[in-house]
């Protein structure tokens, strides 16, 4: 125990930095394969949340496992949101992944970033970070539209996405992407069980 709480003492060094920084742009090329299938259709792209944790645990997971200190689940946040601000996307989607990426970095610390079932739960935190430019959709069309419009999104994708969204839906968002997380997550659990019993991982 000891050990484990001396290491999250110590700051990232270098190759900490490095890591998190590769598995940052990977965990990004993820969320856009999984994602971009729903993204530019104003129908399906409320389901995109889900189609972004698709296949993010197994990455998500085999970094923290490497790292196994504090900053560096933040730190993807951070790339996550500025990346997902510099596309042009709501401001809400960038805030969000920040903050749950620094919620989640604190819910894996609290396991000493060794504990599977909470790093799977900090997988599916962090994995909610994209649903927050829907929840300011629903909270406030309005803002949302006028936002959107500034960016560059067209009118007509706006109406459809006001057309096709029933006010449960947010519920549907919430529920289905922590689903998807967890699914991806026990399958990273499986796939990457060498890796994690090497690093300490335990159940």
């Amino acid at each position: 125990m000891s050990n484990q709480v001396n290491s999250l003492k110590k700051g990232l060094t270098v190759k900490d930095l490095v890591t998190t920084g590769i598995f940052s742009a990977i965990f990004f090329v993820f969320t856009l394969v999984g994602g971009l299938p729903f993204a530019p259709n104003p129908v399906l792209t409320f389901y995109m949340p889900m189609g972004a944790a698709l296949l993010c645990g197994p990455i998500y997971l085999l970094m923290v496992a490497k790292v196994q200190k504090r900053w560096s689940v933040t730190i993807l946040g951070i790339i996550m949101g500025i990346i997902w601000f510099a596309t042009g996307m709501h401001w809400a989607f960038s805030l969000g992944y920040i903050g749950m990426g620094l919620i989640a970095d604190l819910v894996a610390g609290a396991g000493h970033y060794r504990n599977k079932a909470i790093n799977l739960l900090s997988y599916m935190l962090i994995s909610l970070g994209g649903i927050y430019t829907y929840v300011v959709f629903f909270l406030d069309p309005d803002g949302w539209a006028s936002t959107m419009l500034n960016n560059g999104t067209e009118q007509s994708y706006i109406d459809t996405m006001n057309a096709s969204a029933p006010s449960w839906l947010l519920v549907v968002i919430i529920a289905g992407t922590l689903t998807v997380a967890a699914l991806s997550g026990w399958v990273g659990g499986k796939m990457l069980k060498k890796q994690f019993e090497k690093a300490g991982i335990t159940a």
